[in-house]
């Protein structure tokens, strides 16, 4: 029987034929794409001829085209639709694919060709995005370890082999923890929690077949449930369980993994000439060095530490209102908090959720994507590999740009969380081809299905990256959509979230699901009053989280990350009722793989800059512009990495931002400290 994975996909707009995949095919397709990459990398360094930009950079850059759509289609698939088949080749495949990235980056033949081409590139008569695709090749080169021979060689093919394996069980352990747990509840447990909850809580005990409702770890059904179950005790098991993730002890515990992952990261920047892995990750990042990060985090830190304690007081005089005695606890800071957001601002989540339909959301983020970009999207009729999925196809003045997949609903068989990933990537060089994007998202399902104020913005956070890889407009794969600095990458996603606060997009899509009625103005206009409603909360934990991610990887790793954790949090003076956003045992993004290691703190970064970029809409007069639309769709949208990131923001603004629209954003430019 023919490999699907290995033939042409005569599909429409070349879609991966979904409907044909068999799980037995992964294996020997990713046995064959590495066979033919090996294969040209071999007739790359095998050549008699001189080092050329074609015969070198360009031939690296189709060499892996195979092993990239086979891979494209596996690993999307493996967080969006796990099952046993697909867990058990990760972890075959890690170790596989990161001695094949070994025998590739730190071939000698090969980096002595590339080699000869930086030296020689003043003389090249290389285009502008050529000059910067062999910077970044021989950047990339140099920090894999190419320039390195021996046992030092020896030694990084071991570090990378290990990493990718003890990151692939990471993810799996969490996977299992949340996939795992779950809390029964009586009739009686239910009461005082909205109907939207009782609905979701009861299909989830249906769906586990449980005689009666549940509660899980996913963070749609967990967090509403500490906003709004006036059960103290129920709160408290259900917090404990999601706080433990990772670091239940036996198989699943994550707690060892983190202290090796710390240590070859470590003996891996060291080997590369680097002090710590920190100035290693930063040296290509905005931020450039350890320092600048934690400059920027404490001048956050310090307000909206100011703030949560604050905060604090008054929760706790809740608490003790409703006669508990003792601390307020950081089981009890959402339910309080949830209480006196109604009281304050007259703002009730489940009064909201009727008037954020996913459908609704989903129409208002299509809408401004037209009246910024001009994009339109028509849905799409096709297989695709679960359900839930849908597809639209995206257009330009009729011209086909993309195939967009939404993703949007909590399931077992998928990680937590939510993200942008790529089927397929833009590109022009080595055959044109247009991007296949998709958005993973975690929302509860219902019929309808309602989305929470924060569920809201994270589709449109999602869909902020789905514009980047969709309007990418470059030559080379290597810069398509997101391949830029990871402390760069958030700002399109961050800056798109502004959108769906503007009054006139709540106005138009902002309707009951029942009644089509509008949001009446009141509630609108509170709901916007309420932006920085618990914003020292928030802050607080996201920047205790960048913290001991940030601490973690300067200087000597940690023996014991946990002990270390907790002389980070004590030493900030972290407040006692809330905890860091992702705890160690279960921070996928920094321990799952290496892309956000050292950069977690990327999302304030990134942040610094959406709250100035979306000033600047403000100041020409309408979030619509068209000015600053085409500007933001020129410089940024469309160039992914083809520029450095502070170059591309300078061409959209003009200058560089610095934290102030930050501090105002998030109301914490006038807290007493």
């Amino acid at each position: 029987m023919t490999n699907v994975l290995l033939s042409d996909w005569t599909t429409l707009f070349a879609l991966p034929p979904f409907d044909a995949l068999r799980d037995e095919d992964f294996a020997p397709a990713f046995d064959v794409a590495l066979e033919v990459a090996r294969a040209r990398l071999a007739e790359i360094t095998g050549s008699s001829e001189p080092a050329t930009f074609s015969n070198t950079i360009e031939a690296l850059e189709q060499a892996e085209e195979e092993l990239n759509r086979v891979a494209g289609v596996f690993y999307n698939l493996a967080g969006a639709e796990s099952n046993p088949a697909r867990e058990a080749l990760q972890r075959d495949l890690a170790p596989k694919l990161a001695a094949w990235n070994s025998e590739r980056s730190l071939n000698p033949d090969l980096f002595a060709r590339i080699e000869a081409l930086w030296d020689a590139r003043d003389s090249l008569g290389l285009m502008e995005d050529q000059a910067r695709i062999l910077l970044l090749c021989r950047r990339g080169f140099v920090r894999a370890g190419a320039a390195l021979s021996g046992p030092d060689a020896g030694r990084m093919r071991e570090i990378n082999s290990r990493l990718a394996v003890i990151g692939t069980a990471f993810s799996q352990n969490l996977l299992a923890d949340e996939r795992d747990w779950f809390m029964d509840l009586s009739e009686a447990d239910l009461e005082g929690l909205p109907e939207f909850l009782v609905t979701a809580a009861r299909d989830e005990g249906v769906t586990r077949g449980r005689p009666g409702a549940v509660i899980t770890l996913s963070r749609s059904l967990i967090v509403p449930f500490l906003q709004f179950s006036p059960r103290r005790d129920l709160r408290e098991v259900a917090f404990r369980a999601w706080v433990a993730r990772g670091e239940n002890g036996g198989e699943t515990d994550n707690r060892a993994i983190v202290a090796e992952t710390l240590a070859l990261r470590h003996e891996r920047a060291q080997l590369l000439g680097y002090p710590d892995f920190a100035r290693f990750k930063l040296e290509t990042e905005m931020a450039k060095r350890p320092e600048a990060v934690e400059d920027l985090l404490m001048q956050v830190w310090v307000p909206a530490r100011a703030r949560a304690e604050a905060d604090a007081k008054v929760l706790e005089a809740m608490l003790h209102a409703d006669g508990h005695n003792g601390a307020l606890e950081p089981w009890d800071w959402r339910y309080y908090s949830e209480t006196r957001r109604k009281a304050e601002h007259d703002l009730d989540e489940a009064a909201l959720k009727p008037y954020l339909s996913l459908e609704a959301m989903i129409a208002a983020a299509f809408d401004c994507a037209n009246r910024l970009f001009g994009l339109e999207f028509r849905p799409l009729d096709v297989p695709l590999y679960h359900p839930d999925a849908r597809a639209w196809e995206v257009t330009r003045g009729g011209d086909h740009i993309a195939v967009f997949i939404g993703d949007y609903f909590a399931r077992s068989s998928k990680r937590s969380g939510a993200w942008m990933s790529a089927f397929r990537n833009q590109r022009k060089f080595g055959g044109a081809q247009s991007p296949v994007i998709v958005n993973v998202c975690n929302f509860v399902k219902g019929d309808p299905a309602l989305l929470s104020w924060d569920d809201a913005r994270t589709l449109f956070h999602e869909f902020g990256h789905a514009l980047h890889g969709m309007l990418s407009d470059v030559t080379y794969e290597t810069v398509s959509g997101t391949s830029v600095a990871r402390d760069f990458v958030e700002l399109p996603s961050q800056l798109y979230e502004h959108w769906l606060a503007v009054p006139e997009v709540l106005e138009k899509h902002a309707r009951h699901y029942k009644t089509g009625a509008p949001m009446p103005a009141d509630l609108r206009e509170r709901l916007l009053g309420a932006q920085t409603y618990d914003q020292g909360f928030a802050t607080v934990e996201y920047l205790a989280s960048a913290l001991v991610d940030l601490d973690f990887h300067r200087g000597t790793p940690p023996a014991d990350p946990m002990a270390r954790q907790a002389e980070v949090l004590q030493g900030i003076g972290l407040p006692h009722a809330i905890v860091m956003r992702h705890a160690t045992p279960h921070f996928g993004h920094v321990f799952s793989g290496g892309g956000y290691a050292a950069g977690y703190y990327s999302y304030m970064w990134s942040e610094v800059m959406d709250a100035d970029a979306f000033e600047a809409f403000e100041e020409a007069g309408s979030a619509f512009d068209p000015g600053m639309a085409a500007a933001l769709y020129e410089h940024i949208l469309s160039k992914g990495g083809s520029v450095e990131a502070d170059a591309l923001y300078t061409a959209f603004r003009g200058r560089l931002p610095g934290p102030g629209a930050l501090l105002k954003g998030r109301g914490l430019d006038k807290v007493e400290q």
